[in-house]
């Protein structure tokens, strides 16, 4: 498999895994985005890091 062939897959998994709080349920996402909306920059962008961290350590343990 080439990159080119893994990479729809994998944009695909991620609308799945997006969609499932929204579906489930919408009154708690909503809350969630209210207060993320509320957070500094900083805290933000330190969570988007950590789950790169995480995401990147993911595929070392499966690859």
């Amino acid at each position: 498999m080439t990159f080119w062939d893994v990479l729809p897959v994998a944009v695909a998994l991620v609308f799945v895994i997006e969609g499932v709080l929204p579906f489930l349920s919408p009154r708690r996402w909503r809350q969630a985005i209210a207060t993320i909306a509320q957070m500094e920059d900083r805290h933000i962008r330190n969570f988007g890091l950590g789950s790169m961290l995480f995401g990147l350590f993911l595929l070392y343990l499966v690859n």
